[in-house]
Parts: C-alpha cells; sequence; structure tokens
C-alpha cells in the first residue's frame, strides 16, 4: 500500500502539469488596460508593463536618418495604413531599441488610438504563431518587437519565423508589424552561412534561405559607430536636458577619456558618463 506522505508529492506534481497545459485565462492573455506588455510562454501569458523604460526621442543623436524612417512607418500602421516590418540593426548602444520604445511613446503621446507595444524574448520565438493568434482578435494596432535578434549553427526557428512574417497561410495579421533590433544584418552569424556553403548539397540555395530571413523586412536601418563630434552632442543633450550644472570644456575631455577607456563612442557610453557625472554633481536622473 502506498504511503500518503508518497502520495501527496505526487498528486501536487500532477496538478502543477495539468496547469501547465491548462488554457490560460482571457484576462492572462489580454491587451486590454495597458499599452505596454511582454510575451512570456510556458505557460502563454501577456504581462503587462506599467512603465516602459524609454528615453526623450529629441535625446537620440546622431541617428536622424532612421528616425524620420521608421516615424513615417509608425504613423502610417498607427493610422491603419499599411506598413512594412522593419530590422534595426548594427553597431552596439547606438539607440536601436531605444528608438523603438520612444516612438512607441511619442506616437502614443499624440494619438486617441494607442498603439500597443508587445516584447517578445528571442526564446520564446517558436510561440509566436501562438501570440499572433491573441493580437489578431485584440482590435489594437500592435508593434511586436524582438531586441538582439540572431541565430546561431543549428537553431531551425529561423524558419517559424519566416512563415510568421510573410509565408505562412495566414500571413501576418493586419493589425501587427514586427519591429526587430539586431547587431548583424542577416540575423545569421557569417561562420553560420559559410558553413552551410560547405556542407549542403547545393550551398547558394542553403545560403539564400538564411538571408532570405532579412528579406522579410520591409525596412533595413542600419546604425553605426559615432564619430567623437556627434558623441559629444549626445552628452551635451543630456546635460541640458537633465540641468547638470558642469563646465563643458572639461565635461568634454572627461567624456573623451571615459570613451577611450572604453574602447568605443556610442549613446550607451555617453548615457553611463552622464550617470557618473550626475552622481559626482548631486544630480537626480528622473
Amino acid at each position: 500500500m502506498t504511503d500518503s506522505k508518497e502520495i501527496l508529492p505526487l498528486l501536487n506534481r500532477i496538478a502543477d502539469a495539468l496547469d501547465r497545459i491548462a488554457p490560460a485565462s482571457a484576462a492572462n492573455l489580454s491587451l486590454k488596460d495597458g499599452d505596454a506588455f511582454v510575451w512570456q510562454a510556458d505557460p502563454d501569458r501577456l504581462q503587462k508593463v506599467e512603465d516602459v523604460n524609454h528615453i526623450n526621442l529629441a535625446l537620440l543623436k546622431g541617428i536622424d536618418h532612421v528616425t524620420d524612417i521608421l516615424r513615417r512607418n509608425t504613423e502610417q500602421f498607427a493610422a491603419g495604413l499599411p506598413a512594412n516590418n522593419a530590422l534595426l540593426w548594427g553597431a552596439r548602444g547606438m539607440g536601436k531599441s531605444s528608438l523603438v520604445k520612444a516612438l512607441h511613446a511619442e506616437i502614443n503621446a499624440g494619438t486617441k488610438s494607442k498603439l500597443a507595444l508587445v516584447e517578445i524574448h528571442r526564446e520564446d520565438i517558436p510561440s509566436l504563431p501562438r501570440l499572433l493568434e491573441v493580437i489578431r482578435d485584440s482590435g489594437r494596432q500592435v508593434i511586436l518587437f524582438c531586441d538582439d535578434l540572431s541565430f546561431d549553427t543549428e537553431d531551425s526557428t529561423y524558419k517559424s519565423l519566416k512563415a510568421v512574417l510573410e509565408g505562412g497561410i495566414e500571413g501576418r495579421p493586419k493589425n501587427v508589424v514586427f519591429y526587430a533590433t539586431s547587431n548583424r544584418r542577416h540575423l545569421m552569424a557569417r561562420s553560420m552561412m559559410e558553413n552551410e556553403r560547405g556542407t549542403a548539397i547545393n550551398p547558394s540555395e542553403a545560403v539564400e534561405e538564411k538571408v532570405s530571413l532579412s528579406d522579410r523586412f520591409g525596412l533595413w536601418l542600419g546604425f553605426h559607430s559615432c564619430p567623437q563630434e556627434v558623441f559629444l552632442r549626445m552628452i551635451d543633450a543630456y546635460i541640458e536636458h537633465y540641468n547638470i550644472p558642469a563646465d563643458l570644456d572639461e565635461v568634454h575631455a572627461d567624456a573623451k577619456e571615459w570613451a577611450t577607456t572604453r574602447g568605443s563612442r556610442s549613446g550607451r557610453v555617453a548615457w553611463q558618463f552622464i550617470q557618473d557625472l550626475a552622481g559626482r554633481k548631486g544630480v537626480t536622473l528622473g
């Protein structure tokens, strides 16, 4: 006869398993009562984000051209007009994800019909079809956002993403646009594509299949490392925005040294310097 001490843990494990496979409640899959969410899979649910971590769009310096392009695309989408998926690729720390969040905030500040921003993590891409079913019937225009998207050797989930973006029977819902950021223009490591050339029966077709993923994005927006002049403009903009008392000549000298020690100039490095400067000056960054 089974001891009751053994039965109870077994019943608990069965209950947990049933909870995982049970359909998610409508409340957990709703885009109501919020403008920003994070998609969590297993179990599927939408986690509301009360306060999106974004900066003022005016503080993003050196990316005016791509900002104008993405703003126009996003405004079209918000108005219910045709718009493209967008791949923001290039140098680290140059404002790719910051631009998406800043535009979402700016456009929502001036429209009655609010855009929803839903972030999906790279590891949850296989659950994307289920998320699209939730969004399709939500009655809202939704920016689906994936930060730092890329694929490595033996990773086949990119095929699911390709089908969802354009190639599936149903295709992308009209109320969804997909924005992704990546350090890689084709989302694949060069070594991954070169490996396909050496092992495939038809190497050119194998590489073409992987490269074609980025072709699903109608907009390719490149972000490049900034020159010193743009880096210092970033510093000046932060100082003015946060009213940090500082001698600009001294600050510029310190900022140049800061960038040198980190081996790069970027928006992220500028923000890290400003946090250090504000702390030394006793200024709170609100």
